[in-house]
């Protein structure tokens, strides 16, 4: 099953996070609200209403945008960090997911929100990205050719209980090629980035070598099967 705008609507994502590992680790539209808030508060003054897309965004957005540009974040890369315990995992096979790490660079996305929606968008963005606060929202610089563009970019939390830490490529290769969720598989989420990101000029070595390892493993069980 895809995740569906309705979904968002519904808030599918929280009762699945809460059927899975608890009320008490998934937020509530009072807590979602006020990380928005406090958000929004921090917005550079006169910064438009871009978001990054480094993932599931590049593929599955959701949201209505106006306009939409390659480019490079520096001093955050794309790295699967995240275990997933509900979407592209379970509680007892976890699987992973991007998330944007400190140092190195990023090519990916902005999406520029209609204004006149773009609060209401974000909510809705807030009930997807932020349902169990294992992210840092920020708004950071986006180089999109000669043109710098502040946007909103979803950080991982290194205290949450999600947060990977530094798996090793193979370990990162072995979950990915076998865990599967509510919203499909984590191969399945590898994918779909890949084309994505090729869809707009960008090859990820980082993305292209996990992809490699995962074939490896799946034509070895092949072979052995």
């Amino acid at each position: 099953m895809t995740l569906s705008r309705r979904d968002l609507e519904q808030g599918r994502m929280r009762e699945l996070y809460r059927a899975t590992i608890g009320a008490a680790h998934a937020l509530d539209d009072e807590a979602l609200s006020g990380s928005l808030a406090e958000t929004l508060a921090g917005k550079p003054k006169g910064a438009g209403w871009w978001v990054f897309g480094y993932g599931s965004l590049l593929w599955n957005p959701l949201f209505p945008f106006v306009e939409s540009r390659p480019g490079v974040l520096r001093g955050l890369h794309r790295r699967f960090c995240l275990y997933s315990h509900a979407s592209r995992g379970t509680r007892d096979a976890p699987g992973l997911v991007l998330a944007l790490d400190r140092g190195g660079a990023c090519t990916g996305v902005v999406y520029r929100l209609p204004a006149p929606v773009a609060l209401d968008e974000l909510h809705l963005l807030w009930r997807r990205e932020m349902v169990v606060g294992s992210y840092r929202p920020k708004w950071v610089r986006v180089q999109c050719g000669e043109r710098a563009i502040v946007a909103l970019a979803f950080t991982v939390r290194h205290d949450h209980p999600q947060y990977t830490g530094k798996l090793a490529h193979d370990e990162q290769a072995r979950i990915i090629a076998s865990a599967a969720g509510a919203f499909g598989s984590s191969l399945d989420y590898l994918e779909r980035t890949r084309v994505a990101l090729v869809s707009h000029g960008i090859v990820d070595a980082y993305l292209e070598d996990i992809a490699a390892r995962v074939g490896a493993l799946r034509d070895a069980a092949d072979r052995s099967g």
